[in-house]
């Protein structure tokens, strides 16, 4: 192949995309019974902190662009602070324990990109939106790699 020429992109197959949902369905289905109580804690816990409703919802970008409704425990107060109390639970991303619902019912994976706002999205080169082609995940490389994004964000 010659520089100029594009690769092929090749996806998962319709029988692998098939596997990773009955996977993402079976993890979620197993772990939600054991989540459901930390979750309602966190999120009775956090409506005291913030002062204000213990989840949050905000609109992102799914699979081929598609909007979805994201949702998370609250850790921003009214004023736009972050608690110690919410930096802990972001630290170790207990925010993010009820996305297992967003996967339950389609909106998520486990494992790809992680979704984003459709402003950013919106900026995203043409080249680099073959990641809308892919449903977006609780976890993925990037997460895994920044894991400690808001420390680096600091610096």
């Amino acid at each position: 192949m010659s520089p100029k020429t594009p690769k092929k992109i090749v996806g998962l197959s319709t029988n692998q995309k098939t596997l990773k949902r009955v996977l993402d369905v079976v993890l979620s289905i197993t772990l939600v019974p054991i989540f459901i109580l930390p979750i309602g804690v966190l999120i009775i816990v956090a409506s005291i902190d913030t002062k204000g409703v213990g989840l949050f919802f905000q609109n992102r970008v799914g699979q081929y662009g598609k909007l979805f409704t994201i949702v998370k425990i609250r850790t921003f107060n009214a004023t736009g602070k972050v608690s110690k109390y919410s930096a802990t639970i972001r630290k170790y991303k207990l925010d993010e324990l009820p996305q297992l619902f967003n996967i339950l019912v389609g909106q998520m994976s486990f494992v790809g990109p992680r979704p984003d706002v459709f402003e950013v999205m919106n900026y995203l080169p043409t080249t680099d939106q073959i990641i809308l082609t892919i449903k977006p995940g609780l976890t993925g490389p990037a997460s895994l790699h920044f894991f400690n994004e808001e420390e680096i964000l600091k610096t």
